[in-house]
């Protein structure tokens, strides 16, 4: 009997031991995220530069000049700034192989001068196209008004353009291109790692449960009380003074990992599109919806009169239109309360609902109070 009782004890154990490694797994996976994809540190950030330029060696497809004025006066002041004179009957100049252009580029923290940068150009005049041409010396400003980088460079245009006989093929766009590496900054950004013995991190999304958290990572890690939420979006965080020691604080804060907070319930709707997306926190309210489709056909059967002899008629089209207005039943979909995502949209699919219907109908399950989402429209 000892050995029966102990075998079934450590059956018991066994089968205790399996039902719990199961019940793990049927637990909901919880997903942390890094730090650095949560928020950013306040004062590094990039900065927006844009600058005028000429491209040329065009083939016949830059601007044309009688209509974009500004391109002969570019080129008139360049050319004198190069030490040539021109006469003063130049103003009517019929330049095909020349484009004014915008050049833009973002200039990241801690840029020093020697660095590379790519840049866009975009044409600003009626040039057809800038593949083959090369970005002359374009300084690149910032808001403040001074230089930060220098452009230059052949422009590489990811489009082709064909055409012949009135009849023209276009593959991609052609008025904008891009140059890798065509700037060098010349003049750098102060950039400062906080105030003091502190640095502030900016979450990207404004939200008190996740500044909760990530400051009781902070503090759990590091150890005492360096993190302060000062908000829902700005953690004001003790940091070292010097340098070097700053930057590998900044480097094991970064790789922190966090949980964050549900989000919002929201829907985003792309009026344009048809678009509809929503978060998983969208649940309803229990309601009913009605969905009927009405479908308006226009033909039109063209026809040709033929002229009566006796009254010297004469022969004229005759347009036969024929328009036929469909309407389908509607059906009615209940919808219990709390519904997950899941079962909205397999519910507003089952109802044969489209994205354009979409956009109604979750219009009107917001307008009705039973959508416990915030809807959004762009």
């Amino acid at each position: 009997m000892s050995i029966l009782k102990a075998f079934l004890l450590r059956l018991s154990v066994l089968i205790t031991s399996i039902v719990i490694v199961f019940g793990m797994g049927l637990l909901p996976v919880v997903h942390a995220e890094r730090l650095k994809d949560l928020a950013s540190i306040q004062g590094v950030r990039h900065n927006q530069l844009v600058g005028y330029g000429l491209v040329v060696g065009l083939d016949g497809s830059g601007d044309q000049t009688t209509q974009t004025p500004f391109t002969v006066q570019s080129v008139i002041s360049m050319l004198k700034q190069l030490g040539i004179s021109l006469p003063a009957t130049t103003n009517n100049m019929q330049l095909k192989n020349v484009a004014a252009v915008m050049v833009t580029a973002s200039l990241p923290p801690f840029s020093q001068p020697g660095q590379n940068l790519d840049i866009t150009i975009s044409s600003i005049g009626n040039a057809k196209s800038l593949r083959g041409g090369t970005l002359l010396m374009a300084p690149l400003k910032g808001a403040d008004g001074q230089i930060y980088a220098m452009a230059q460079g052949h422009v590489l245009v990811s489009g082709a353009g064909a055409g012949a006989a009135g009849s023209r093929t276009t593959v991609n766009h052609l008025s904008v291109g891009r140059i890798s590496g065509g700037a060098i900054v010349e003049r750098a950004v102060q950039t400062t790692l906080g105030d003091g013995d502190s640095i502030f991190l900016e979450l990207n999304d404004n939200d008190f449960s996740t500044a909760s958290r990530v400051v009781e990572a902070i503090n759990k890690n590091f150890g005492g009380e360096i993190a302060i939420a000062q908000d829902g979006r700005v953690i004001r965080v003790r940091a070292p003074e010097a340098s070097s020691q700053r930057v590998a604080f900044l480097g094991a804060l970064e790789n922190l990992n966090v949980t964050p907070g549900r989000l919002a319930a929201k829907v985003i709707l792309n009026a344009r599109t048809g678009s509809v997306v929503m978060n998983q926190s969208v649940t309803l309210e229990a309601c009913a919806v009605s969905h009927g489709n009405l479908s308006v056909v226009v033909s039109t059967n063209n026809a040709v009169s033929q002229p009566n002899p006796l009254t010297n008629g004469q022969t004229a089209p005759v347009q036969n239109a024929q328009v036929a207005i469909k309407s389908e039943s509607g059906k009615v979909m209940m919808l219990p309360g709390g519904a997950s995502l899941a079962d909205v949209v397999r519910a507003l699919n089952a109802i044969g609902a489209t994205p354009q219907d979409l956009l109604a109908i979750l219009q009107a399950m917001k307008a009705a109070g039973s959508l416990r989402a915030e809807l959004e429209i762009i």
